[in-house]
């Protein structure tokens, strides 16, 4: 696939889960069930329904900067990157297409919602050798900073709480389940 076959979404599954567990969740907070499935199911049908290619990066790597790159490399002929976090099972898969849309005037594009900043955080395809080199736990700050300076970043505001939600602790994904109760 050449560079102009548009973005690629890497869905980051490498975490530890470590607030999960110690908010009294048991084993991975991807594989918590959400409404009778994990939440790492939810997460992988909204991109598979946005209709754009897709990789899983849940090599268990030490940091989110080390996860991006290895998902970054497996797809570096991919026109851009949507980084996603697998803990996003709320996430529709329209603001994944509005994202990887954004991406074909802009370096950098950051979901919001309501003020907030969410995810997927999209890169183009400019980016790469930048994000390659990412590593340990800082994950794409670094990038994003540098698109900002360069004056090539969108705040991108989107109507989907879902970009927002992520699921951290029990709290988190009781608070889920009644999201997603109300759609």
């Amino acid at each position: 696939m050449s560079a102009d076959a548009g973005p690629a979404v890497i869905v980051l599954a490498s975490g530890r889960g470590e607030r999960f567990v110690a908010s009294g969740g048991r084993g991975s907070k991807l594989q918590a069930l959400l409404a009778g499935k994990p939440v790492l199911q939810h997460t992988l049908e909204a991109v598979r329904d946005s209709g754009l290619r897709w990789h899983v990066e849940d090599a268990g790597h030490e940091g989110m900067g080390d996860s991006i790159a290895a998902g970054v490399r497996a797809t570096r002929d991919a026109g851009g990157w949507l980084v996603l976090p697998g803990d996003l099972p709320l996430v529709r898969a329209e603001s994944l297409r509005s994202v990887a849309a954004a991406l074909a005037s802009h370096g950098v594009v950051l979901p919001m919602y309501q003020g907030m900043q969410g995810h997927p955080v999209g890169f183009a395809a400019h980016c790469l050798q930048d994000l390659l080199l990412l590593s340990g736990a800082q994950g794409a700050a670094l990038v994003v900073r540098a698109q900002r300076m360069a004056d090539r970043a969108l705040e991108l505001e989107l109507q989907d709480p879902g970009i927002v939600a992520d699921i951290d602790t029990l709290p988190d994904l009781a608070r889920a389940e009644r999201l997603l109760a109300g759609r």
